[in-house]
């Protein structure tokens, strides 16, 4: 039995390819060259190309998709050829992260559209009939490891970040995001969206006592206005993917949280408690 895995060179498709194969199950990075591949069994595909996704998903027992940061039309494509794909191959099991895209709260001003492109994926991929979870995460731990946040944490005893400093998140981590996808692809009984982040959601004070307890030292959170974050973090991710960072966290801005239902929550469907900011820090300098 294979499991394919889309980014597994990346953020949350590198920690789960490493959880399948140390529990001995065949995992396969899909790329597109494999012959930049060393260290990992690895499987070729275009995201461009129907043929080539299905013929890489080819026997499979799941898939692990989650979109790549580009522009929204390519990603569009992208979930309309991954939906195709899949349903020519026939997959068993297929596991979709939302990269923290909200679709589970059509209520809140962060719901995404439903002609977005990971909108477009779920529902194309739904109605193959394949068994689908859907991971919904909401904010990611790795974000605060950007120099521009992470160095005054160490230097001045400041979290700046551009929310509200009482504003609930339910964060979590791609050590999370991989733990849960890997039970959900090797156990298909439960299906629809996984809601996966602390439950209830913690603040920006909560993120900045829990730095102050790993790190021994005082730190508090400075809340900052998005535009700023984004004059800060251009010079590092460049000027248009900036300006969609900004225009994500003014959404935020509009929100009353970021918080993950308990009904669908990993904890109450899986069993499985995210990482605390102090175990996630630990667990990364380990």
């Amino acid at each position: 039995m294979t499991y394919v895995i889309h980014g597994a060179t990346g953020a949350q498709g590198a920690p789960l390819l490493a959880r399948l194969t140390r529990s001995g199950k065949h995992a396969v990075a899909a790329v597109r060259n494999t012959s930049a591949i060393k260290d990992m069994p690895a499987v070729e595909v275009d995201n461009a190309s129907v043929d080539s996704l299905a013929e890489a998903y080819r026997n499979a027992e799941g898939v692990f998709v989650h979109l790549p940061m580009a522009a929204e039309a390519d990603r569009l494509l992208y979930a309309h050829n991954i939906a195709q794909a899949i349903a020519r191959a026939k997959v068993r099991r297929v596991v979709i992260s939302t990269s923290g895209w909200v679709v589970d709260e059509p209520n809140s001003p962060l719901q995404n559209p439903p002609d977005s492109a990971i909108s477009t994926l779920i529902r194309e991929v739904r109605q193959t009939g394949v068994s689908l979870a859907v991971v919904a995460p909401r904010l990611f731990f790795e974000n605060l490891l950007n120099p521009a946040v992470l160095g005054p944490v160490k230097s001045e005893g400041i979290l700046r970040y551009p929310l509200r400093a009482d504003y609930p998140v339910s964060w979590s981590s791609h050590l999370d995001v991989a733990e849960v996808v890997e039970r959900l692809l090797i156990d298909a009984s439960v299906t629809g969206v996984v809601g996966l982040g602390q439950s209830p959601g913690i603040t920006g004070m909560d993120l900045a006592e829990g730095f102050a307890r790993y790190l021994t030292h005082p730190v508090s959170f400075g809340s900052l206005e998005p535009d700023a974050f984004g004059e800060m973090i251009a010079p590092l991710f460049g000027v248009v993917a900036a300006a969609g960072v900004v225009a994500g966290y003014q959404a935020q801005a509009r929100a009353s949280a970021n918080a993950i239902a308990h009904d669908t929550s990993a904890q109450h469907l899986l069993g499985l408690t995210p990482r605390t900011v102090q175990q996630w820090l630990a667990e990364i300098s380990a």
